[in-house]
């Protein structure tokens, strides 16, 4: 297990670049941010050997984690202590994201073929659960939802008969109604999205959200504005493929966001797998490439750091950056699949055998 090494605290606010000329994407001098320290990597007893895949922070204190076999774990004093349970009824489900509104209030997605795709809810913190809804199409699969509030939130799902699938509830998942068509770009042939931490779908402020999308080529993001209402397409320079694509995306506020992807192949041809952007998603550039192989299944923004630093994570190890994806250093060397930021005082990553690491900076 791999620690990164200490760096220097910044006095520049540079973010993400093209890798081919250096030149910066953008600079951001957030007077509530303040220079990063040495990364602190604390393991955590999850009370589970389920493999963990989404994260979900609250606050510094409070935060939800998802994974296999029905599985969820919630904590309110920073992972000192973690509550981890099953749903009842749903140990053959792998909740592959999690939205957390408060210590007691919190959405699950099981993902799968058809029926296998579900969301779950509780408010009162596990105690009892309700199943909100259930995928009816049988070709259907489901990947990632996110809430804007506890009443406003969305789910993406792979494409069917050739349209994209975004579902949308304005009463916190009591009902969910499908997009229409004419609402959404038109589909690429295969296109859809990775589960694998829960980040291929995140919202902003102001009705904004983002969608990245992959196993077609090109790899592209989904764009709304309105609170999923309607939605429209932007082409990465990430590539696609079959099984390869953007994996996950994170926005730093509305303008500023990076993307990540990858290729699950083994024997995928190496391409650029990040890309950023300083205009809420309108277009993309190349940013610098990671050491760690494979495809990277997650990556967040760690608030309130500056220069602006992020963290991604994939089987083979996870990474962060401290020039706004420019560069990239190592953090460690475990297997990860899911991530979440509270604060640079907060943050975790989990993955296989019930791992829960916390990441301070």
């Amino acid at each position: 297990m791999g620690v990164a090494a200490a760096i220097a605290a910044a006095c520049g606010g540079y973010g993400g670049a093209g890798a081919d000329t250096g030149d910066a994407v953008y600079v951001d001098r957030n007077l509530d941010s303040r220079p990063i320290g040495t990364p602190v990597l604390e393991m955590q007893e999850s009370g589970t050997e389920a493999l963990l895949q989404a994260v979900s922070p609250v606050s510094d204190d409070v935060v939800w984690v998802s994974g296999h076999r029905g599985t969820y774990s919630r904590t309110t004093d920073g992972g000192a202590t973690w509550e981890t349970a099953v749903v009842p009824g749903a140990d053959s489900l792998g909740f592959r994201d999690v939205h957390a509104e408060s210590a007691t209030e919190a959405w699950l997605l099981s993902a799968g073929p058809g029926e296998l795709s579900n969301v779950f809810h509780t408010s009162d913190a596990g105690a009892t659960w309700t199943l909100q809804w259930t995928n009816p199409e049988p070709d259907g699969f489901y990947d990632c939802l996110d809430f804007w509030d506890e009443k406003r939130g969305a789910l993406y799902g792979d494409e069917v008969d050739g349209g994209l699938r975004i579902m949308r509830t304005e009463n916190g998942g009591e009902t969910w109604t499908r997009v229409p068509e004419d609402r959404l770009p038109a589909a690429t042939e295969g296109e859809g999205g990775f589960a694998a931490s829960g980040t291929c779908l995140v919202v902003g402020e102001g009705g904004r959200g983002w969608i990245s999308t992959g196993a077609a080529d090109p790899a592209r993001v989904l764009l709304t504005e309105d609170y999923g209402k309607s939605w429209r397409a932007v082409v990465s320079p990430i590539r696609g493929a079959s099984a390869g694509g953007l994996f996950s995306i994170s926005f730093r506020n509305s303008t500023i966001g990076v993307a990540f992807g990858g290729d699950l192949a083994a024997d995928a041809e190496p391409s650029p797998r990040v890309a950023v952007t300083s205009d809420g998603g309108e277009s993309w550039t190349i940013a610098g490439e990671p050491s760690l192989s494979g495809a990277i299944f997650g990556g967040a923004w760690v608030p309130g750091t500056f220069p602006a630093t992020m963290v991604i994570v994939s089987p083979n190890g996870a990474e962060y950056s401290a020039d706004g994806a420019r560069t990239w250093l190592p953090l460690d060397d475990a297997a990860y699949w899911g991530i979440g930021f509270a604060s640079a005082d907060a943050g975790w990553i989990v993955g296989p055998g019930g791992r829960i690491t916390k990441v301070s900076f």
